[in-house]
Protein backbone atom coordinates (compact mmCIF):
# COMPACT_ATOMS: atom_id res chain seq x y z
CA UNK A 1 0.00 0.00 0.00
CA UNK A 2 0.99 3.59 -0.60
CA UNK A 3 1.70 5.69 2.45
CA UNK A 4 -1.24 7.97 3.46
CA UNK A 5 0.87 11.14 2.88
CA UNK A 6 1.49 10.14 -0.77
CA UNK A 7 -2.20 9.38 -1.37
CA UNK A 8 -3.20 12.84 -0.10
CA UNK A 9 -0.71 14.50 -2.47
CA UNK A 10 -2.06 12.58 -5.48
CA UNK A 11 -5.65 13.51 -4.57
CA UNK A 12 -4.72 17.18 -4.46
CA UNK A 13 -3.24 17.01 -7.97
CA UNK A 14 -6.16 15.05 -9.46
CA UNK A 15 -9.19 16.61 -11.21
CA UNK A 16 -12.82 16.05 -10.31
CA UNK A 17 -12.87 12.72 -12.16
CA UNK A 18 -9.63 11.61 -10.59
CA UNK A 19 -7.50 12.82 -13.53
CA UNK A 20 -4.77 15.45 -13.26
CA UNK A 21 -6.04 19.04 -13.69
CA UNK A 22 -5.23 20.60 -17.05
CA UNK A 23 -4.07 24.24 -17.35
CA UNK A 24 -6.05 26.52 -19.66
CA UNK A 25 -4.16 27.82 -22.63
CA UNK A 26 -2.68 31.30 -22.18
CA UNK A 27 -4.59 32.57 -25.23
CA UNK A 28 -7.79 32.84 -23.20
CA UNK A 29 -9.57 29.85 -24.68
CA UNK A 30 -13.35 29.91 -24.35
CA UNK A 31 -13.76 33.63 -25.23
CA UNK A 32 -15.65 34.76 -28.39
CA UNK A 33 -13.49 35.33 -31.49
CA UNK A 34 -12.74 39.06 -32.41
CA UNK A 35 -14.44 41.07 -35.23
CA UNK A 36 -12.94 40.77 -38.72
CA UNK A 37 -10.39 43.42 -39.63
CA UNK A 38 -12.59 44.83 -42.42
CA UNK A 39 -15.50 45.32 -40.00
CA UNK A 40 -13.29 47.01 -37.45
CA UNK A 41 -11.93 49.38 -40.12
CA UNK A 42 -15.45 50.21 -41.30
CA UNK A 43 -16.61 50.99 -37.76
CA UNK A 44 -13.53 53.14 -37.16
CA UNK A 45 -14.10 55.00 -40.45
CA UNK A 46 -17.74 55.71 -39.63
CA UNK A 47 -16.82 56.96 -36.18
CA UNK A 48 -14.07 59.17 -37.60
CA UNK A 49 -16.40 60.59 -40.27
CA UNK A 50 -19.04 61.41 -37.68
CA UNK A 51 -16.42 63.14 -35.52
CA UNK A 52 -15.15 65.15 -38.51
CA UNK A 53 -18.67 66.18 -39.52
CA UNK A 54 -19.36 67.31 -35.97
CA UNK A 55 -16.14 69.33 -35.87
CA UNK A 56 -16.90 71.01 -39.21
CA UNK A 57 -20.37 71.93 -38.03
CA UNK A 58 -19.05 73.42 -34.80
CA UNK A 59 -16.42 75.39 -36.72
CA UNK A 60 -19.03 76.76 -39.16
CA UNK A 61 -21.33 77.66 -36.30
CA UNK A 62 -18.48 79.38 -34.48
CA UNK A 63 -17.66 81.38 -37.62
CA UNK A 64 -21.29 82.39 -38.03
CA UNK A 65 -21.51 83.58 -34.42
CA UNK A 66 -18.21 85.45 -34.83
CA UNK A 67 -19.52 87.30 -37.94
CA UNK A 68 -22.76 88.20 -36.16
CA UNK A 69 -20.80 89.44 -33.15
CA UNK A 70 -18.50 91.49 -35.42
CA UNK A 71 -21.48 93.03 -37.19
CA UNK A 72 -23.08 93.89 -33.86
CA UNK A 73 -19.84 95.50 -32.69
CA UNK A 74 -19.65 97.61 -35.86
CA UNK A 75 -23.26 98.66 -35.45
CA UNK A 76 -22.63 99.56 -31.83
CA UNK A 77 -19.58 101.61 -32.78
CA UNK A 78 -21.40 103.06 -35.80
CA UNK A 79 -17.98 103.33 -37.42
CA UNK A 80 -18.39 103.94 -41.12
CA UNK A 81 -22.09 103.10 -40.98
CA UNK A 82 -23.37 106.56 -41.78
CA UNK A 83 -23.73 107.93 -45.27
CA UNK A 84 -21.99 111.06 -46.54
CA UNK A 85 -22.57 113.54 -49.33
CA UNK A 86 -19.37 115.11 -50.74
CA UNK A 87 -17.86 116.14 -54.08
CA UNK A 88 -14.87 114.52 -55.69
CA UNK A 89 -11.96 116.41 -57.24
CA UNK A 90 -13.78 116.52 -60.59
CA UNK A 91 -16.82 118.18 -59.04
CA UNK A 92 -18.99 115.05 -59.17
CA UNK A 93 -21.30 114.41 -56.17
CA UNK A 94 -20.25 111.35 -54.21
CA UNK A 95 -21.98 109.28 -51.55
CA UNK A 96 -20.85 106.25 -49.60
CA UNK A 97 -23.05 104.03 -51.77
CA UNK A 98 -20.89 104.90 -54.79
CA UNK A 99 -18.12 102.74 -53.34
CA UNK A 100 -20.24 99.63 -52.85
CA UNK A 101 -18.50 96.49 -54.05
CA UNK A 102 -15.05 98.12 -53.83
CA UNK A 103 -12.16 97.77 -51.42
CA UNK A 104 -11.35 101.23 -50.12
CA UNK A 105 -8.39 102.70 -48.25
CA UNK A 106 -9.60 105.96 -46.74
CA UNK A 107 -7.59 108.81 -45.23
CA UNK A 108 -8.73 112.14 -43.73
CA UNK A 109 -6.34 115.09 -43.99
CA UNK A 110 -5.86 118.51 -45.60
CA UNK A 111 -3.88 119.87 -48.51
CA UNK A 112 -1.90 122.41 -46.47
CA UNK A 113 -0.58 119.70 -44.15
CA UNK A 114 3.21 120.22 -43.95
CA UNK A 115 4.44 116.64 -43.54
CA UNK A 116 2.17 114.00 -41.97
CA UNK A 117 -0.52 113.95 -44.66
CA UNK A 118 1.93 113.72 -47.58
CA UNK A 119 3.80 110.93 -45.79
CA UNK A 120 0.63 108.95 -45.10
CA UNK A 121 -0.75 109.43 -48.60
CA UNK A 122 2.57 108.36 -50.11
CA UNK A 123 2.54 105.29 -47.89
CA UNK A 124 -1.05 104.48 -48.80
CA UNK A 125 -0.21 104.92 -52.50
CA UNK A 126 2.77 102.57 -52.21
CA UNK A 127 0.59 99.96 -50.47
CA UNK A 128 -1.90 100.17 -53.34
CA UNK A 129 0.90 99.72 -55.87
CA UNK A 130 2.11 96.63 -54.01
CA UNK A 131 -1.38 95.17 -54.18
CA UNK A 132 -1.64 96.07 -57.88
CA UNK A 133 1.31 93.76 -58.54
CA UNK A 134 -0.94 90.77 -57.79
CA UNK A 135 -3.46 90.74 -60.66
CA UNK A 136 -5.68 88.11 -59.02
CA UNK A 137 -6.54 90.56 -56.21
CA UNK A 138 -9.35 93.13 -56.54
CA UNK A 139 -8.27 96.71 -57.22
CA UNK A 140 -8.18 98.97 -54.17
CA UNK A 141 -9.70 102.44 -54.38
CA UNK A 142 -7.65 105.00 -52.40
CA UNK A 143 -9.67 107.95 -51.11
CA UNK A 144 -8.62 111.24 -49.51
CA UNK A 145 -11.19 113.32 -47.59
CA UNK A 146 -10.32 116.91 -46.71
CA UNK A 147 -11.05 118.12 -43.18
CA UNK A 148 -10.28 121.71 -44.19
CA UNK A 149 -13.28 122.72 -46.34
CA UNK A 150 -12.53 126.43 -45.89
CA UNK A 151 -9.41 126.17 -48.04
CA UNK A 152 -9.78 122.82 -49.81
CA UNK A 153 -12.25 123.41 -52.61
CA UNK A 154 -12.57 121.08 -55.61
CA UNK A 155 -9.70 122.72 -57.52
CA UNK A 156 -7.31 122.61 -54.55
CA UNK A 157 -8.10 118.94 -53.88
CA UNK A 158 -7.68 118.05 -57.58
CA UNK A 159 -4.23 119.64 -57.67
CA UNK A 160 -3.25 117.89 -54.44
CA UNK A 161 -4.29 114.30 -55.23
CA UNK A 162 -2.51 114.47 -58.59
CA UNK A 163 0.77 114.32 -56.67
CA UNK A 164 0.10 110.81 -55.40
CA UNK A 165 -1.52 107.71 -56.88
CA UNK A 166 -3.37 108.10 -60.23
CA UNK A 167 -6.45 106.40 -58.73
CA UNK A 168 -6.47 108.54 -55.60
CA UNK A 169 -9.89 110.15 -55.32
CA UNK A 170 -10.15 113.43 -53.44
CA UNK A 171 -13.36 114.42 -51.64
CA UNK A 172 -14.45 117.72 -50.11
CA UNK A 173 -17.65 119.57 -49.32
CA UNK A 174 -19.29 122.14 -47.11
CA UNK A 175 -18.29 122.32 -43.45
CA UNK A 176 -21.50 120.51 -42.52
CA UNK A 177 -20.93 117.75 -45.09
CA UNK A 178 -17.32 117.25 -44.00
CA UNK A 179 -18.43 117.19 -40.36
CA UNK A 180 -20.94 114.42 -41.13
CA UNK A 181 -18.31 112.38 -42.97
CA UNK A 182 -15.86 112.75 -40.10
CA UNK A 183 -18.54 111.79 -37.59
CA UNK A 184 -19.31 108.61 -39.55
CA UNK A 185 -15.71 107.45 -39.07
CA UNK A 186 -15.14 109.07 -35.68
CA UNK A 187 -12.45 111.33 -37.05
CA UNK A 188 -11.33 114.15 -34.82
CA UNK A 189 -10.18 117.40 -36.41
CA UNK A 190 -9.77 120.95 -35.18
CA UNK A 191 -8.28 124.01 -36.91
CA UNK A 192 -5.63 125.85 -34.96
CA UNK A 193 -5.28 129.64 -34.67
CA UNK A 194 -4.11 131.45 -37.83
CA UNK A 195 -0.71 133.10 -37.94
CA UNK A 196 0.19 136.53 -39.37
CA UNK A 197 -0.09 135.10 -42.91
CA UNK A 198 -3.58 133.75 -42.11
CA UNK A 199 -2.18 130.23 -42.31
CA UNK A 200 -3.14 127.55 -39.83
CA UNK A 201 -2.69 123.86 -39.14
CA UNK A 202 -5.54 121.39 -38.66
CA UNK A 203 -5.04 118.87 -35.89
CA UNK A 204 -6.72 115.61 -36.93
CA UNK A 205 -6.84 111.85 -36.53
CA UNK A 206 -4.02 110.17 -38.45
CA UNK A 207 -5.43 106.79 -39.48
CA UNK A 208 -5.86 104.91 -42.75
CA UNK A 209 -9.16 103.02 -42.77
CA UNK A 210 -9.91 99.82 -44.69
CA UNK A 211 -13.48 99.37 -45.92
CA UNK A 212 -14.76 96.11 -47.39
CA UNK A 213 -17.02 95.73 -50.44
CA UNK A 214 -20.08 95.91 -48.18
CA UNK A 215 -18.97 99.37 -47.02
CA UNK A 216 -18.21 98.27 -43.47
CA UNK A 217 -15.06 99.19 -41.61
CA UNK A 218 -12.69 96.20 -41.46
CA UNK A 219 -9.36 97.48 -40.19
CA UNK A 220 -7.23 100.56 -39.60
CA UNK A 221 -3.55 101.43 -39.87
CA UNK A 222 -1.67 103.96 -37.77
CA UNK A 223 1.51 105.82 -38.64
CA UNK A 224 3.59 102.94 -37.29
CA UNK A 225 2.43 100.60 -40.07
CA UNK A 226 4.57 100.35 -43.20
CA UNK A 227 3.22 100.02 -46.73
CA UNK A 228 4.30 96.35 -46.73
CA UNK A 229 2.35 95.67 -43.53
CA UNK A 230 -0.70 97.47 -44.86
CA UNK A 231 -0.60 95.58 -48.16
CA UNK A 232 -0.23 92.23 -46.40
CA UNK A 233 -3.13 93.02 -44.07
CA UNK A 234 -5.39 94.08 -46.94
CA UNK A 235 -4.46 90.93 -48.84
CA UNK A 236 -5.38 88.75 -45.86
CA UNK A 237 -8.72 90.49 -45.54
CA UNK A 238 -9.39 89.94 -49.23
CA UNK A 239 -8.54 86.25 -49.06
CA UNK A 240 -10.74 85.60 -46.01
CA UNK A 241 -13.50 88.09 -46.76
CA UNK A 242 -17.09 87.19 -45.92
CA UNK A 243 -19.67 89.95 -45.95
CA UNK A 244 -21.12 90.73 -42.54
CA UNK A 245 -24.44 91.78 -44.04
CA UNK A 246 -25.68 88.33 -45.04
Amino acid sequence: MFPPRLLRRLAALAGPAGSLARRRPLSGGGSAPGLPLRTRLLVAGLAGGAALAGWLYLRAEKGRRRRLQRLQELRTLALGQGDFQLRDHTGRPRAKADFGGQWVLLYFGFTHCPDICPEELEKMSRAVRLLDREPHLPRVQPVFVSVDPARDDVAAVAKYVAEFHPRLLGLTGTPEQVREAGRAYRVYYSAGPPDEDDDYVVDHTVIIYLLGPDGLFLDYYTRGKSEEQIAQSVKRHMETYRTLLS
